[in-house]
């Protein structure tokens, strides 16, 4: 039985503390000590699936650390694209604002935007073992100029529902909209429980 004065640790598998910071906040409600994993550390995606990226994470840096770590694996996936970037899409080009030329130019003037937005994120336990499995999905077009500030795609991502660009929408609906969020909250009960919170 832990002291009630010790809060469970979760490492974020990720190296990108804008991703760190949102999952951090997607969390904010559970009691927990979140931490990003440790500096320098870069673990080859080698998975043919986001589920399979993110376990490949979470193991890895619940083995490196001895602690419940956390990892999500996401992708754009444009419809007029085949899929592409998906799994890529980080490494679509070297940075945001060229990751952004490159896909409004491959795109070019076609009406046919739709895209969406999709997230897997696993839960691995201290050994390194995955105990939790979650997917979100959120469905958006890409608009012809950015929108807003924000890391990734998030400026040309157009979410109906919000009536805006996922750059443009706040924490609050991020969670109840975005991809990550939605598996976030898929993932929580269970997390709570294997972490024993309450």
């Amino acid at each position: 039985m832990r002291s009630p004065l010790t809060r469970p640790v979760l490492v974020i598998a990720s190296g990108n503390a804008y991703k760190v910071a949102e999952i951090s906040a997607m969390l904010d409600a559970v009691d927990l000590e979140v931490r990003q994993q440790p500096d320098g550390l870069e673990i080859e995606e080698t998975g043919s699936t986001y589920l399979e990226n993110a376990r490949l994470k979470a193991t890895e840096v619940a083995k490196l650390t001895g602690q419940w770590a956390l990892a999500d694996d996401s992708g754009l996936e444009v419809d007029a694209l085949g899929g592409a970037p998906g799994l890529y899409s980080a490494r679509y080009a070297p940075t945001d604002h060229e990751r952004i030329h490159r896909l409004l130019q491959e795109l070019g003037s076609t009406p046919y935007r739709s895209a969406s937005f999709n997230s897997a994120m696993v839960l691995a336990d201290p050994s390194g073992e995955p105990v939790l499995e979650a997917q979100g999905i959120c469905r958006g077009e890409i608009l012809m100029t950015p929108e807003g500030h924000g890391g990734g795609y998030d400026p040309l991502f157009w979410v109906r529902e919000a009536g805006m660009t996922y750059a443009q929408m706040g924490q609050h609906l991020k969670d109840k909209l975005g991809s990550r969020g939605k598996a976030a909250r898929s993932l929580a009960p269970g997390l709570k429980q294997l972490l024993g919170l309450r």
